[in-house]
């Protein structure tokens, strides 16, 4: 399937399955996950699309499809289960009133995705992990502490980088302090106008990849802020946005579908 956006030829197959699928989360916990994957003989990669605070949502789920257009079993599991149910608007709303997700549970849900992935037909055995906002922030903690991921993309992930102060319960400590741990090829993309991370956090997190010889690459756009994906919100920025996922594709393909 095509590499980058709009590639596709004209007179190849194209079909999918969607749909809401149960799987075992944190501590074997069941959680809902929306599943797509391409319909054909594959073997195909497989890719956790970790959720946004904006919720487990419909851009998640439409995000989830895009990949699986470009040839991607796509696993979005419901790291906020735990939260109860309603509109995603109405989740976020309880989860901001609890200081958020804990960082203990959303990496057992990853890892509980990451698992079902491996097991189902038509696994090529590769598999990665991306996030975007808070999803970021979680894919790059993933990629230092979890077993078998072969690439991550973290896409503006805020707080990776933060000062001991603002531990939290539901957040002990900063990824970034699991750096070393950092196990495979990593992309990140970020705006030079956003304020979380900002310009001098993503600067620090370079420096200490940079530093510890971990495979990274950084895209940094100018005129773009946080989000610049969300079509559904004035954060879209069409240049950076088609720049950037046409980059995602390009390397992921490039380590997980080789």
């Amino acid at each position: 399937m095509a590499t980058t956006w709009n590639d596709q030829q004209t007179d190849a197959y194209f079909g999918m399955i969607a749909e809401t699928v149960t799987i075992p989360g944190h501590n074997g916990d069941p959680i809902r996950a929306y599943y797509s994957r391409p319909i054909g003989d594959g073997p195909f990669p497989s890719l956790v699309l970790i959720p946004h605070m904006p919720g487990w949502d419909e851009w998640c789920w439409e995000t989830a499809r895009r990949f699986t257009q470009h040839g991607y079993r796509v696993l979005c599991p419901n790291i906020y289960e735990r939260f109860g149910y309603g509109t995603p608007t109405e989740v976020s709303q309880r989860i901001w009133g609890q200081g958020g997700a804990p960082d203990e549970t959303v990496m057992g849900d990853t890892d509980g995705s990451l698992n079902f992935l491996r097991t189902q037909p038509n696994a090529n055995g590769k598999v990665g992990v991306i996030g975007m906002c808070s999803g970021g922030r979680h894919t790059f903690l993933a990629a230092c502490t979890l077993e078998g991921i072969d690439a991550a993309v973290d896409c503006w992930g805020g707080g990776v980088i933060a000062p001991a102060e603002e531990a939290t319960p539901v957040k002990p400590v900063a990824p970034i302090e699991y750096a070393e741990g950092l196990s495979c090829p990593l992309l990140g993309i970020f705006g030079n106008d956003d304020k979380h991370p900002s310009a001098e956090e993503v600067d620090q997190l370079e420096a200490v990849l940079k530093e510890l010889g971990k495979d990274y690459t950084f895209y940094r756009y100018d005129g773009a802020g946080h989000g610049i994906w969300y079509y559904d919100k004035p954060l879209y920025r069409q240049e950076q946005a088609m720049d950037s996922w046409n980059k995602a594709l390009q390397f992921l393909d490039e380590h997980l579908k080789q």
